[in-house]
C-alpha cells in the first residue's frame, strides 16, 4: 500500500509539472498584445510630468567662491578653515557663469531669493561638477558622490525670501551651472502623484517614476519614444498621453506582453486630416467638400478644384502606413520578442478638437462610423475592441460644435444600441468629468485640458478599462 501511495505521489507529482511546464512554454510563446492608439495633440499627450527645470540665475545673490587647499575631505570643517582664495562670482548660472579657478576644494555661498513661494528642487552642477553637496537653509537639498546616483530633497521657499545657499563640489571640475524647478506646480503629475498621493502605482518605494517591462511604447508620426512604458511618452520628455493609464491598466490584465503603438498627430480633424477611406464628397452652403483622396479641402460648387499639397485623408494614410511599417517589420523593432509575433489586442480613439466647427461637426458621426470600420480592415482585425474617449474642454459646461462632437462620439457606442454591430466591440467613455480649470493646472491652455496631468492620467484610465471591458466580454 505504501508503494502504491508513494507511486502514485511521484505520478501526479510529474503530471504536475508537465501540465505546469507545458502551461510556462506556451505563455512564453504567446503573441504580444498591441493597443494602436491614434487621435490628436491630447493624444500626442501634453500632459506635464513637472515644471520643468529652468536654468538658475538671478535667483542667486551675491556668490562667493572660496578655494580651499587640497581635495575634498569629508572630515574637514571647511566654515572653520582659511580659504587660499576667494572670487567675488560676477556671474552665477545663465549659460556662461564667471569660470571657477580650479584647484583644492571649492565651495560656493551666498544667498536665494525666488519669487514664487513652492516646493523646489536644485539640480547644481553639469557633468563632471554635478558631483558635489548643496545646502538651502541649513538643509541638504542636494548629494551625487563619485559613481553614485544623485540625491534630492525637496525643499518649500517663500517668495522675496532670502536664505543662504552653500555648494561644496567634490573634484576639480567645479562651475556655476545648475538648474531649479518647481515640483508643486497644481496638476503636474510629479505635484499629483507625489504631492497628492494620486496614482501610486507610478512610483516605486523610493519615489521614482516606474518603468513596466512587461509594457513597451513606441510611437510614430509624433510622440516617437522607444521605451518600457513610463513617463516621457508624450509630446517630449516632460511630458505623458493617455497612453500611461492605459497601458498599466492594459498591461496588468494581460499574462502576455503588450506594445502601445501610437501614431497621433496634432491639429488633425477627422472631417478632412484624418478622413478615413470610402468617405464621399458632399455639398454645404455652396461648396463642395473633398471626400478620401480629394485636395484641397473644399471648392465652389461648379468650380474645378485646385488641388494643394495635401488631401483629404492623407494623416489617416500616414498614420497607418507608419503603424504597418513598424508591424511589417517586428522582429528588427522590437529584437526581445524575436520570433514570438503579435496579435492585434484593440484600438484606442481620442480626437475631435479641429472638428469644432461646421460642417464638420454635423457629420462626426458618419465619420467616425467610417473610421472605426476602416481601422479594423485596415489591419485584418474584424472584431478588435475600440474603445473612444469623449472630447472634454469645460467639462459638463461645454457647449457649440463641441458638444455635437461629444454626442457623436457617445452615440456609436455599441451600449446605446444605434449600431447593433458594434455592440460588445465598440465603447465610448465619458471625459467630462476629468475636466481641471486653468487655476489648478500648469497652464491655462484648454485646448490642451490645461496641460494637467491628472486629466490625462484620468482619461487614459477610463480607456483602458473600457478596452478590459470589451476585452472581457469577447472571451464569454
Amino acid at each position: 500500500m505504501n508503494i502504491q501511495r508513494c507511486c502514485l505521489v511521484i505520478a501526479q507529482t510529474i503530471l504536475l509539472a508537465t501540465v505546469w511546464t507545458a502551461h510556462s512554454v506556451s505563455a512564453a510563446d504567446k503573441p504580444v498584445k498591441v493597443s494602436i492608439l491614434s487621435g490628436q495633440s491630447n493624444m500626442v499627450g501634453i500632459g506635464q510630468v513637472t515644471g520643468g527645470g529652468s536654468r538658475w540665475g538671478a535667483e542667486f545673490i551675491d556668490p562667493v567662491l572660496s578655494v580651499y587647499p587640497g581635495k575634498y575631505d569629508p572630515k574637514a570643517d571647511y566654515e572653520k578653515l582659511e580659504p587660499a582664495m576667494t572670487l567675488k562670482l560676477k556671474s552665477f548660472g545663465g549659460a556662461k557663469p564667471t569660470p571657477y579657478p580650479g584647484g583644492g576644494t571649492q565651495i560656493v555661498r551666498g544667498s536665494i531669493q525666488i519669487t514664487t513661494t513652492g516646493v523646489y528642487e536644485f539640480r547644481p552642477g553639469y557633468g563632471a561638477s554635478a558631483d558635489n553637496i548643496m545646502e538651502v537653509d541649513g538643509q541638504e537639498v542636494y548629494r551625487r558622490e563619485p559613481g553614485k546616483d544623485a540625491v534630492h530633497t525637496h525643499l518649500k521657499l517663500t517668495a522675496d525670501k532670502q536664505v543662504p545657499f552653500k555648494i561644496t563640489y567634490l573634484n576639480d571640475q567645479a562651475n556655476g551651472l545648475g538648474w531649479l524647478a518647481r515640483v508643486d506646480i497644481p496638476g503636474t503629475l510629479a505635484t499629483v502623484v507625489k504631492q497628492d498621493g494620486k496614482f501610486p502605482y507610478l512610483v516605486d518605494g523610493q519615489g521614482n517614476w516606474v518603468e513596466r517591462d512587461d509594457v513597451w511604447y513606441k510611437g510614430v508620426v509624433t510622440a516617437t519614444a522607444n521605451k518600457p512604458l513610463s513617463i516621457g511618452c508624450g509630446a517630449g520628455d516632460n511630458n505623458i498621453g493617455p497612453e500611461l493609464g492605459f497601458g498599466h491598466l492594459v498591461g496588468d490584465y494581460h499574462d502576455e506582453p503588450v506594445l502601445i503603438l501610437k501614431a497621433s498627430q496634432g491639429n488633425r480633424s477627422l472631417g478632412w486630416d484624418y478622413l478615413p477611406p470610402g468617405s464621399e464628397p458632399f455639398e454645404y452652403e455652396g461648396h463642395v467638400y473633398a471626400g478620401y483622396k480629394d485636395s484641397p479641402a473644399r471648392w465652389e460648387k461648379g468650380a474645378k478644384p485646385q488641388p494643394i499639397n495635401w488631401y483629404a485623408g492623407k494623416q489617416y494614410d500616414d498614420c497607418c502606413g507608419e503603424v504597418h511599417r513598424v508591424l511589417d517589420n517586428f522582429d528588427k523593432e522590437f529584437p526581445h520578442w524575436k520570433g514570438r509575433g503579435y496579435e492585434i489586442d484593440g484600438f484606442v480613439w481620442w480626437q475631435g478638437h479641429k472638428d469644432g466647427g461646421e460642417p464638420y461637426a454635423s457629420r462626426y458621426e458618419q465619420n467616425l462610423v467610417r473610421l472605426i470600420k476602416a481601422l479594423r480592415k485596415e489591419f485584418a482585425a474584424p472584431q478588435a475592441p475600440l474603445v473612444i474617449a469623449t472630447i472634454g474642454f469645460d467639462g459638463w459646461k461645454m457647449a457649440g460644435p463641441h458638444k455635437i462632437v461629444a454626442e457623436a462620439q457617445l452615440s456609436v457606442s455599441g451600449d446605446k444600441g444605434k449600431y447593433p454591430e458594434f455592440k460588445g466591440n465598440v465603447l465610448t467613455v465619458e471625459t467630462r468629468d476629468f475636466w481641471r480649470e486653468p487655476e489648478v493646472s500648469p497652464k491655462n491652455q484648454g485646448y490642451h485640458y490645461n496641460q494637467n496631468a491628472e486629466t490625462y492620467m484620468l482619461v487614459g484610465e477610463a480607456l483602458g478599462k473600457g478596452m478590459l471591458e470589451l476585452l472581457k466580454q469577447e472571451k464569454k
